[in-house]
């Protein structure tokens, strides 16, 4: 690790998101069917209220709840943390610390392995059916253009990849919190993927698997995910909340709300491939417990 990135936060978050999801790619052969690989071009979606109705990590904390993992006290803060969340439409930096600590507090001496066996089954119980059909039809569209599509979040990582694997996407960018031995120690790499750190984890993630960034789109809901919004060539607003739809306006990014029967501005397949990435088709490519 370079020294900049060690004095950085939000860049090592950065780093370590990218790392995780190179570590947890997809490496087999792809099939004569599938389309032909362009393997410079992407996707990057945010996951709460873009990808998913609601906060991934609040329907994880519900399944938790439901098999007695903490207590209706806990879960009573994570549900004005949800109610919040849905009626801003944004994270606010009081909220993403109040999850953060919350969350390494139950999570310290935990299994690995527990957490992704209950995030598996959650998945299943209280997430598939709030998929956003509109926004997996965009991921989809990548897909099918045979672009590889992250998931780009704040949800610790093991969750993100389970959603980004449920999806059919090639994986994603998430929140790594440190493990020894197969436990967590309840530490963050750097800290929670949110703001600047989801531009670092897209950079980062670019060099190593050598993606023009300019031939890539990004999809996010909130003002907080500008940046990451900024470090690709197509940016697209989805569910936008107010400050984003502003920021979109003046910067004629897309906007594609699937929360009303509205249509906002229709895009086609070339306005959000983009020319670049028409010119060929793309490839393959936590938990919480009161100790």
């Amino acid at each position: 690790m370079d020294r900049v990135t060690a004095l950085d936060p939000a860049r090592r978050a950065g780093e370590a998101s990218a790392a995780a999801a190179v570590a947890a790619g997809d490496h087999e052969e792809h099939g004569g069917d599938d389309p032909p690989p362009d393997l410079t071009a992407a996707a990057f979606f945010d996951c709460d209220n873009t990808m998913m109705v609601g906060a991934s990590i609040f329907h994880f904390a519900r399944g938790l709840a439901a098999r007695k993992f903490f207590s209706a006290a806990d879960m009573r803060g994570f549900a004005w943390q949800q109610l919040k969340f849905r009626v801003g439409g944004r994270e606010d930096k009081g909220g993403i610390a109040g999850h953060r600590d919350m969350a390494l507090s139950f999570v310290a001496g935990r299994p690995v392995e527990e957490v992704v066996a209950m995030g598996e089954e959650i998945y299943d119980e209280l997430m598939a059916d709030r998929i956003w059909a509109g926004t997996r039809a965009l991921a989809q569209m990548h897909l099918d253009a045979g672009q590889r599509v992250w998931l780009v979040t704040a949800t610790p990582v093991e969750l993100a990849l389970i959603i980004a694997r449920r999806l059919g996407l090639t994986g994603a960018l998430g929140t790594v919190s440190e493990s020894v031995d197969g436990l967590y120690t309840g530490r963050l790499v750097g800290e929670i993927l949110h703001g600047p750190a989801k531009a670092h984890a897209v950079r980062a993630l670019a060099a190593s698997e050598g993606l023009d960034l300019r031939r890539c789109a990004a999809y996010s809901d909130s003002v907080n995910d500008v940046p990451m919004l900024s470090a690709v060539g197509t940016a697209v607003a989805v569910n936008p909340d107010s400050e984003l739809r502003d920021v979109a306006k003046a910067r004629q990014w897309q906007v594609r709300d699937f929360r009303t029967g509205r249509k906002a501005a229709r895009i086609g397949v070339p306005s959000v491939l983009g020319a670049g990435a028409l010119a060929g088709a793309i490839a393959a490519g936590a938990a919480y417990r009161k100790r």
